[in-house]
């Protein structure tokens, strides 16, 4: 076993009132769930801004436009604490449900919005429910934009995204079956490096409850959800001697009191390791590009 290097990070998204108010076709919200994210970005914000500020870690806050535009007092104390703010969309758009040049025009009043509130441009993106699109990596290329927090190729390693240039045939059962049996095309890299999401490190899918929706339970215990993040984490820190561990949390979820207990069991846990240092996931980015942690190479596909 070598001498070890983990950076390990918060990527918070501030969901805000943006994601309950993306119904995607206009359909009312309830006012109740709208005040669900009124929480978030109040009590929720300040409460991890408590945390952090107990533990000394920068994280890095993944913010709707219009949670900026809409909550201007509480997103001015995350940027004055000294965390980095990235791009999450402007009512936290799904990208699937969007054409391209509504993606394009979403992403540039985004990093418009954001460029004036922190006084300088975004570095990173995370896609609202990790939902991507093949135009993404070109249109986060063309804005400039050096990292993004939205695919998973790998979990606990930094690396280039695909440019999105390789094509797969979906089944269709309605075609003749020489339709579809044919591999992957050659994946090639961009020049945006992903720090990978995760769902099993994601706080909404056993922590929010929304009643009716398949996959948000809500009512999971934390010391559970504390085990499966932690054992991922032995897992990495046993078989690497470099890797990332980027968690991904909403402050309407981990805001709640036991929540914030289980992320500073999280936190003292993580802190009993080597070689551990707590940075945003724009310095992880940073550390990758300029070579000081290797990273890996996403391969795979056939041809050119």
């Amino acid at each position: 076993m070598g001498k070890k290097r983990v950076l390990v990070g918060y990527g918070i998204d501030v969901d805000a009132v943006a994601n309950w108010i993306n119904t995607t076709d206009g359909k009312p919200q309830t006012p109740t769930n709208v005040s669900r994210g009124v929480y978030g970005a109040t009590v929720g914000i300040d409460r991890l801004l408590k945390l952090y500020d107990k533990y000394n870690i920068k994280a890095t806050f993944f913010t709707p436009a219009h949670s900026i535009e809409s909550f201007p007092k509480q997103l001015a104390k995350v940027r004055d604490a000294g965390h980095e703010i990235g791009l999450h969309g402007y009512t936290h758009e799904h990208l699937s449900t969007l054409s391209a040049q509504q993606q394009h025009d979403v992403l540039e009043k985004s990093i418009d919005v954001l460029t004036k509130f922190c006084g300088k441009k975004p570095l990173g993106f995370t896609a609202p429910a990790w939902d991507t699109t093949k135009e993404l990596i070109p249109q986060l290329e063309e804005f400039g934009i050096m990292y993004d927090h939205s695919f998973m190729h790998h979990d606990v390693q930094p690396y280039y995204t695909p440019d999105s240039s390789h094509t797969w045939v979906e089944t269709n059962v309605a075609k003749p079956a020489d339709f579809w049996m044919s591999p992957m095309t050659k994946i090639h890299p961009s020049k945006v490096v992903q720090i990978p999401s995760n769902w099993h490190l994601d706080d909404w899918p056993p922590l929010q409850p929304i009643p009716g929706r398949p996959g948000a339970q809500g009512f999971v215990s934390t010391h559970e959800v504390e085990r499966l993040w932690m054992e991922q984490f032995d897992f990495a820190y046993r078989e690497y001697d470099t890797f990332i561990f980027p968690m991904s949390i909403h402050p309407q979820v981990s805001g709640k009191p036991q929540v914030i207990l289980m992320h500073e069991r999280i936190i003292e846990y993580i802190n009993k390791h080597e070689g551990v240092e707590w940075m945003p996931l724009g310095d992880m980015a940073k550390e990758f590009i300029e070579g000081r942690i290797p990273g890996v190479e996403i391969e795979g596909g056939v041809g050119p």
